[in-house]
């Protein structure tokens, strides 16, 4: 687990037990199941909660007669060893999520919607709602007159001040939303500064250069494509 640098109020459970979380967050790994940026194929969920815990951490195995490409180590942090190992069906883990994913629970993440898309939840049946990590720290830059949006490592690295492991895997990164959303609430609290501080943090998203993404570094990796925009190898359609 990363470490915590501030004293957000919802890292820690309350003094009244016993306590409910009211925000989660759902992480999603894929592999590549082919050589277009759109083949993918879920093979790790994770679930942690407010409080920063982790309530489920499952692999997947790709479906019948589906070929994986390539695992994404580097961006994913499986194997093809951990998915033999410990991997289910998609069927089993979603069905391991809802039973432990509250009806109340409001879900915390990088471009969540994609996440709860990949799974077939469905909003006001499954959970109750969701938070988008990017829109909540989306900064107005007056250069372009436009919302500028960050990817989750330029957001730890910079608000944070955590180093992001060169590895991924879903757990961490659904604890690194969690962190995400807890600071945001915390700088909007008196004991965190307020709207100002949290113009200030903005600010300094804006004024430091992020580093390049895995996607822009590596176009193809396995000779799969990794679908950035601008490099993109295989042609297929980009959605969303």
């Amino acid at each position: 687990w990363l470490s915590r640098t501030y004293p957000s109020p919802m890292a820690q459970p309350p003094n009244a037990s016993p306590y409910v979380a009211t925000h989660f967050s759902i992480d999603v790994e894929c592999v590549a199941t082919g050589v277009g940026h759109n083949a993918r194929s879920v093979a790790q969920i994770a679930l942690v909660d407010q409080f920063e815990r982790c309530l489920l951490n499952v692999f997947v195995k790709p479906p019948d007669g589906v070929t994986v490409h390539s695992y994404l180590t580097p961006l994913t942090g499986l194997s093809k060893e951990l998915i033999d190992t410990h991997g289910v069906s998609l069927e089993e883990a979603v069905t391991q999520l809802r039973l432990t994913l509250p009806k109340h629970a409001v879900l915390v993440g990088q471009n969540i919607a994609k996440d709860v898309q990949w799974l077939g939840l469905t909003e006001f049946a499954d959970f109750a709602g969701m938070v988008d990590l990017a829109g909540l720290w989306r900064v107005w830059n007056k250069q372009y007159n436009s919302w500028s949006v960050f990817g989750q490592d330029h957001l730890v690295t910079t608000l944070l001040g955590a180093e992001v492991a060169s590895q991924h895997d879903a757990a961490s990164d659904a604890l690194k939303s969690v962190r995400l959303f807890n600071y945001y609430q915390w700088l909007k609290s008196p004991n965190g500064g307020g709207d100002d501080a949290l113009e200030t943090a903005k600010e300094r998203l804006l004024q430091t250069p992020p580093q390049p993404s895995f996607a822009k570094k590596n176009p193809s990796f396995e000779g799969c494509c990794m679908g950035n925009r601008k490099t993109c190898t295989c042609g297929a359609p980009f959605f969303g």
